[in-house]
């Protein structure tokens, strides 16, 4: 889904974003029932939509500790189809293994999904369409975006929710690095790092803006993450069309000031919300499922506490 005139509205003149949680304790618990509920309470286009997942592939993952729980994507997927999209895709596009599949595979998705093969898309080798980015955060100017997330009508970005050693955390909006395709700027596609990690987010997030995120918080990961941290339980779905918002609910649930985010405090100028008055929660409040994640050393100054400032 490209960005809008709305997507860059100053925060002023938004109207305050609505973020869901949901208590769920266990992969094994009821998902769609949840799901189904919160995308109610949306106005989103789904009925006779193409509807595409954006989970997080990182790697092989046969102890589903790094990726998103296969059992979160399928439910999603099965929630869309419930409300009458046309078709649900799911793709992803690593950025450290070329072996899309391979990482499906160790996931055991199909177990999941079936058939499988019709429905996952390797974005990393999708056909790719040169994009003119919308802001100029980074010292990019344009991106090759694959056909397929340009063609949904809906992307939904679905992370699991994580400590990230590079940008703090990864969530809705640093999921979206998986969408630059790696046929374009190879492994690890260092074109975004080079060009600035947080301002990479706000340039592609700008361009191609999530029209609803659903972040796997039933088991998180602390620490050294995105991939060498620890399981952290926290029992939860967070769900909602502001991105901006839903990270920063995220953040908050984690015990972190997303205000001390690079990238989050600047996507709360034009992309969305991160002022807790200007975010209604639905479902549980922050306060009732609030499980504090350990960072590493350099990020300690996202625990707080808040300055008189706010900040």
């Amino acid at each position: 889904m490209a960005a809008t005139a709305s997507t860059l509205t100053p925060a002023h003149l938004r109207p305050v974003s609505r973020v869901a949680i949901r208590r769920v304790k266990s992969y094994q618990d009821e998902l769609v029932a949840p799901i189904v509920e919160t995308l109610r309470e949306y106005d989103l286009p789904i009925r006779g939509k193409t509807i595409l997942l954006k989970p997080n592939f990182v790697g092989p993952d046969p102890q589903n500790a790094i990726n998103t729980h296969p059992a979160v994507v399928a439910a999603a997927r099965e929630s869309f189809l419930q409300l009458g999209a046309e078709r649900v895709l799911m793709g992803d596009g690593p950025a450290l293994e070329r072996d899309t599949e391979g990482i499906a595979e160790s996931m055991h998705l199909h177990e999941y999904v079936r058939p499988l093969s019709q429905c996952l898309v390797d974005l990393n080798l999708d056909a790719p369409r040169r994009t003119v980015l919308r802001t100029n955060a980074s010292t990019l100017k344009q991106l090759y975006f694959p056909e397929t997330v340009m063609g949904a009508d809906l992307v939904v970005s679905m992370p699991r929710m994580k400590t990230h050693h590079w940008a703090g955390v990864t969530l809705s909006m640093k999921n979206m690095f998986g969408i630059v395709p790696g046929n374009c700027y190879g492994w690890p596609k260092n074109i975004l790092h080079w060009a600035g990690i947080s301002n990479s987010i706000l340039d592609i997030n700008s361009t191609v803006r999530p029209g609803f995120a659903i972040v796997d918080g039933i088991v998180g990961m602390e620490g050294n993450g995105p991939t060498q941290g620890t399981p952290k339980p926290c029992g939860v779905l967070v769900m909602g069309d502001d991105p901006v918002a839903v990270d920063s609910t995220c953040c908050r649930i984690m015990g972190l000031l997303p205000e001390r985010i690079e990238y989050l405090a600047q996507a709360g100028l034009l992309l969305g919300h991160l002022k807790e008055e200007k975010i209604q929660q639905i479902g549980e409040n922050i306060a009732a499922v609030q499980t504090p994640f350990e960072v590493l050393e350099n990020f300690k100054k996202l625990k707080g506490p808040r300055k008189a400032d706010g900040n």
